[in-house]
C-alpha cells in the first residue's frame, strides 16, 4: 500500500481534502492576515503576490491539503504531506496554517492528530520542519510529541529546527491514555 499524500480525512471539528485551485480567494482571506506569519521565516506571506507562489508551490507538491472547519464549511487553513520516503519510512508535515479565529490549540491539535494517524498507517516517522523563531509553532510540535533532532534546513536552505515524532511513541502515549481513538496525552 502506497502513501496517499491527499486523503480525506474528517472529524467533528475539520475536514481535511485535497487543495483545489478554486481555493486560492477563501485561503487566500486567511493568509491574509500579518499576525499569522509574523513569526515565520517568511514575514511577508500575507501580500498576495507572495502568497500566490506559496499557493502554487502547495498546488504543484501533491501534498497539499484544505482545511475546512465541519461547523460552517468555511476555509481555515492549510496544511502539506512532504518528502515520503519508502525506504527510511519518514515523510514531513509543515506548510500548517490556520485563521487565528481558529488559534488555540484544539483545531492545530485535530488537525495533526489526523494527519499523524493517517501517516502512521505508512511511515515509522514524522518529520516536523520549524523557523527556529517561530515558537508557537515550535511549542505546538512540541505538545504532540515532537523531539527536537538535529539541525535542518527547509527546501531553500534557510536554517529550521527539526523535529521528529515516532509511531510507536505515538501510538504508545495514545493507547496509554484511552485507546487509540483518543488524543492521548497530548492536550
Amino acid at each position: 500500500m502506497s502513501f496517499e499524500l491527499q486523503p480525506v480525512l474528517t472529524s467533528d471539528l475539520i475536514a481535511v481534502r485535497p487543495l483545489r485551485p478554486a481555493d486560492f480567494d477563501e485561503l487566500f482571506a486567511v493568509a491574509a492576515d500579518p499576525l499569522l506569519w509574523e513569526q515565520h521565516p517568511q514575514p511577508d506571506r500575507h501580500q498576495k503576490d507572495i502568497f500566490r507562489a506559496f499557493f502554487l508551490d502547495a498546488l504543484a507538491s501533491g501534498g497539499a491539503l484544505a482545511v475546512v472547519d465541519t461547523k460552517d464549511l468555511r476555509l481555515i487553513g492549510s496544511s502539506r504531506y512532504h518528502g515520503y520516503s519508502l525506504d527510511r519510512r519518514e515523510v514531513e508535515i509543515g506548510w500548517t496554517f490556520l485563521a487565528r479565529s481558529h488559534w488555540g490549540g484544539v483545531y492545530n491539535k485535530e488537525l495533526k492528530r489526523l494527519m499523524l494517524d493517517h501517516a502512521f498507517r505508512f511511515v515509522d516517522t514524522v518529520i516536523f520542519l520549524v523557523g527556529p523563531a517561530n515558537l508557537r509553532s515550535r511549542r505546538a510540535v512540541e505538545k504532540l510529541g515532537g523531539v527536537l533532532a538535529e539541525p535542518g534546513q527547509n527546501r531553500a536552505g534557510a536554517p529550521h529546527v527539526r523535529y521528529r515524532i515516532e509511531a510507536v511513541r505515538w501510538w504508545g502515549e495514545r493507547e496509554g491514555a484511552g485507546g487509540p481513538s483518543g488524543v492521548g496525552s497530548l492536550g
